[in-house]
């Protein structure tokens, strides 16, 4: 068995790949979803605020929070956090039953990108509710999962792909 890593086999080489979710993921158009994803989430200028300041020369004006913050924790891959969303109205879980169960479900982990098996919750529940309302608010309350999860729906339903009730 040909792995990158030595100690770990890969999650294409652990699940089947005729798996509904395993051709679905095969034909998304996951670059397009995360060009379209990403200026919604991406780092925003801001233009900061007048402050009175005093130095050896006496008062002096100041612009503080201005810029481009690198602060804050590293965000996400666009992609794991759009396939979450799409197997959370897929399957009909809350955020913390989906964070759980993806944790011990590799066909879900394939499905969002990953190479191998991570038995580590990919994130906090709460994230997947600010992915989700942060995204809406960049886009004017229009929300782009929701366009993405009723196109991507009609794709796996005329591809054989997953079948639920309420896709």
């Amino acid at each position: 068995m040909a792995t990158d890593d030595f100690f770990r086999a890969r999650l294409d080489q652990m699940i089947d790949l005729r798996h509904p979710l395993v051709v679905l993921a095969g034909r998304l158009p996951w670059g397009q979803i995360e060009a379209a994803l990403a200026p919604a989430f991406a780092r925003k200028h801001r233009a900061g605020k007048v402050m009175l300041g005093s130095d050896l020369f006496g008062t002096t004006l100041e612009i503080a929070g201005a810029g481009v913050s690198a602060a804050g924790r590293p965000r996400l891959p666009i992609r794991l956090m759009a396939a979450l969303l799409y197997l959370k109205h897929a399957f009909n879980l809350s955020d913390e039953e989906l964070v759980a169960r993806w944790s011990e479900n590799v066909v879900w982990q394939y499905f969002s990108g990953q190479d191998y098996y991570t038995p580590q919750l990919p994130c906090d529940g709460t994230q997947i509710g600010r992915f989700r309302t942060g995204n809406r608010r960049s886009r004017g309350g229009r929300t782009a999962q929701g366009n993405h999860r009723h196109g991507r729906a009609e794709q796996s339903h005329t591809t054989g792909g997953i079948r639920t009730g309420h896709c």
